[in-house]
């Protein structure tokens, strides 16, 4: 069949379904058929538009972490975080206040943002007062935080902990000292039982560094005004605030590994043991800790 088909002709063919080679119409005196022409003169590629059409070379590319990050990453910000309206200021000479002073001190006290979710402050319990002068101790035990019943009832180690805590006392011939309840026979109270922080972290969670900081001040002042004989410290966060600035490393080393051991704080001598609310879930260590005991009344 020839090929020089008019228009009719091959638009029959195309309805029949074959198809008709057509020669491609004779270039322009504009444009040259790229086979005319040397490769040495064909023009160069025009630049893709895409990155997809752009030659890669390996060699030339920067390492994934050596790339730099798009500017709007670059130049996100840390939100920081906005100031909590009423927080003030330490009282000025904490470090001389007397013990009723520093009870009131600690009562008032919106230093950090635990104030605004507390019901009570929790300063802590022993024998009755001799006026201004704060009570006679033999024992400081120094807890971590209060938790819901301690913050309800502004008294420290309450509930199952507290039951732990008296019945652990009274192995040691003490009792838990009180105002309204007189000692039993042949148990003393000469202890006085406190916390580290004095108001309760919401939810009962671990206290923060800066938690621990700002009730630093009221703790060692208690120490100071009390003069007890030996300081027994009832977890992770109470032996870490008595012992940071004489333990290296303190941060790094275990509970358990700090057992065992006769530390200072103010002179005083300082033993670590497990917390009453951690030996409730961990029956096993019980004995650990009355071993913890043994040690600290052979210091007095």
């Amino acid at each position: 069949m020839s090929l020089d088909l008019d228009k009719r002709q091959r638009a029959i063919l195309r309805e029949m379904g074959i198809r008709v080679w057509q020669p491609m119409a004779p270039a322009t005196a504009v444009e040259v058929a790229p086979d005319l022409v040397a490769a040495s003169e064909q023009p160069a590629r025009a630049a893709g538009q895409f990155d997809a059409e752009r030659p890669v070379t390996p060699a030339v590319m920067a390492p994934a972490a050596a790339r730099p990050m798009p500017a709007t990453v670059v130049l996100q910000k840390t939100p920081v975080p906005e100031p909590v309206p009423g927080l003030q200021p330490h009282p000025d000479g904490i470090e001389l206040m007397s013990w009723p002073a520093l009870q009131n001190a600690v009562a008032e006290c919106r230093a950090c943002a635990l104030c605004q979710s507390r019901k009570n402050t929790v300063f802590g319990v022993g024998p009755a007062l001799a006026g201004q002068a704060a009570p006679q101790v033999d024992w400081l035990i120094v807890g971590e935080a209060p938790g819901e019943n301690e913050d309800i009832a502004g008294e420290p180690f309450v509930g199952q902990a507290g039951q732990l805590l008296d019945n652990m006392l009274q192995a040691m011939q003490l009792q838990r000292g009180s105002a309204d309840v007189p000692p039993k026979t042949g148990l003393s109270q000469r202890v006085f039982i406190t916390n580290v922080l004095k108001c309760r972290p919401p939810a009962n969670r671990n206290p923060e560094p800066a938690e621990v900081a700002q009730c630093a001040p009221y703790l060692k002042r208690q120490v100071e005004l009390l003069q007890p004989k030996i300081i027994l410290a009832l977890g992770k966060f109470a032996a870490q605030s008595l012992l940071q600035d004489s333990v290296p490393d303190l941060q790094k080393i275990p509970l358990g590994k700090l057992r065992g051991q006769v530390y200072r704080y103010l002179g005083v001598p300082v033993v670590v043991s497990y917390h009453p609310a951690y030996l409730l879930r961990s029956l096993g260590d019980k004995a650990k800790a009355w071993d913890d005991l043994c040690l600290a009344m052979g210091q007095i």
